[in-house]
């Protein structure tokens, strides 16, 4: 039998072991594991290469199209270049910030012609929860669309004076929203802050002329995170929806998780790259480009999401990739700065070189934390391994072999990034998507786009 492709001599990233071996394509799918497997079109000589699955980035913005409010944010070419660049094979995009939010049938559908031909990587689409889609027929329209999971807001989001853009729930909202969200079978992702609190703090804090990033993370503190997590665990037993906390920065979240998936709550949490890198103490120093909610919290809650990483409590580690312009960014006052930051492209190199080289986490842990894992909680049955069967996504990446990040090498459509300066001791040497090359070190992003969108 003739393959499409081989990889030979890479130490490759099984589900429940690494090994030296070889790895076929045919079809883009993964059709053999062993020595000697035979003949191929293609060799890809991966000696001193870590094959990793490819990253399937569960928490990812998109701003396409920007409905004449947001069209020079993030786009679908950038965006899935720089994923391409940074090992992302797949991701799961967020309703919002797009216009209009991606709450109906018309919205799914205008979000999926906005991203035809652009593609460089596959996409899974979440659907928004709102308040206005509950008595529309909304979530049903989703789930018949093809939406993987669901999203809301616990947090304050949205501009109103844009019409169509997304609006957090109220508690009864979120009530509602659950039961109809359990009735598909899907999982409901949570922003989880108390909005009530963290905004007028927040305004109290502007209104006395407070300005750093210290002063903004002072005003959303722990037990604003922590509440609204419990509270969405009540709900959840309540209406029997799966649910999954997104972008936990402070290890008590998690342990409200763990404690409630123990007791038989289907919920699950992640955390971000960004929470593991940096903490509170340097984040004036760098500026608003890493101004994200939740905030960055001090070095004892980076160790503590460290320990529950490894532990395997959280259950996989994003991006959170929400980018904007840069002029959002440019102030020098950190409350009126835009909120997110830049990392899709930052992920695997980062999180390689911070768990696996720095801090010894086992290769199957970090498979599992940004490939398998979310592909299993989000039912993308073809995603997220090294197994026979599934689609061919691959990254492979060159251990201590250490870069400086500068601007130039995003491939943003905003070339800003908390990460630039700073040096990242891993690099991505080739990113493999069902069998094609999407980028490799020598060569770059191939203007082939070979994504498609993931309908379930």
């Amino acid at each position: 039998m003739g393959y499409d492709l081989i990889i030979k001599n890479g130490l490759v990233i099984l589900e429940n072991s690494e090994i030296k071996t070889d790895v076929a394509v045919k079809d883009g799918k993964i059709a053999a594991i062993g020595n000697d497997l035979g003949d191929s079109k293609k060799v890809i000589d991966a000696k001193g290469l870590i094959v990793s699955p490819g990253m399937v980035d569960a928490h990812v913005h998109i701003t396409d199209p920007g409905g004449g409010y947001r069209d020079e944010w993030e786009g679908y070419l950038t965006g899935t270049r720089a994923c391409a660049k940074g090992g992302v094979t797949s991701f799961m995009e967020m309703p919002l910030n797009q216009v209009p939010a991606t709450v109906d049938k018309e919205s799914l559908e205008i979000k999926f012609q906005a991203g035809k031909g652009k593609l460089s990587v596959d996409v899974a689409s979440f659907g928004g929860l709102v308040p206005f889609n509950l008595e529309r027929h909304g979530i049903e329209e989703l789930d018949a669309g093809g939406v993987a999971a669901y999203k809301c807001f616990m947090a304050t989001c949205g501009d109103r004076s844009i019409d169509g853009d997304f609006m957090n729930v109220d508690d009864y909202s979120l009530y509602e929203g659950m039961k109809l969200v359990a009735k598909t079978g899907k999982v409901l992702a949570i922003h989880a802050e108390n909005a009530a609190i963290t905004d007028r703090l927040g305004e109290i804090a502007y209104k006395n002329g407070k300005t750093t990033l210290k002063d903004y993370v002072a005003t959303r503190p722990v037990f604003t995170e922590v509440e609204p997590i419990k509270r969405a665990i009540l709900f959840a037993k309540e209406t029997g929806c799966r649910i999954h906390i997104c972008h936990v920065a402070c290890p008590e979240g998690v342990e409200e998780v763990t404690q409630a998936r123990q007791a038989g709550v289907d919920v699950t949490c992640e955390t971000c790259t960004h929470y593991l890198y940096f903490e509170t103490d340097e984040l004036d120093a760098i500026g608003p480009v890493v101004k994200c909610s939740p905030p960055i919290r001090d070095k004892k809650a980076q160790n503590g999401l460290w320990k529950k990483v490894m532990q395997e409590e959280i259950s996989f580690v994003t991006s959170d990739h929400s980018p904007c312009t840069p002029d959002l960014k440019d102030t020098a006052n950190a409350f009126e700065a835009w909120g997110g930051i830049s990392g899709v492209q930052n992920n695997v190199d980062i999180l390689f070189d911070e768990g696996v080289q720095k801090r010894g986490m086992p290769l199957t842990t970090f498979a599992n934390i940004i490939a398998t894992n979310p592909a299993k909680r989000y039912d993308l049955a073809h995603k997220g391994s090294i197994t026979i069967g599934k689609d061919a996504d691959f990254v492979l990446i060159k251990p201590n072999s250490s870069y400086v990040l500068k601007a130039t090498d995003l491939e943003y459509k905003n070339q800003i990034s908390p990460y630039i300066g700073r040096e990242i001791g891993a690099q991505i040497a080739q990113t493999i998507l069902r069998g094609h090359t999407i980028y490799s070190i020598d060569a770059g992003v191939v203007e082939e786009r070979f994504g498609q969108f993931i309908l379930k």
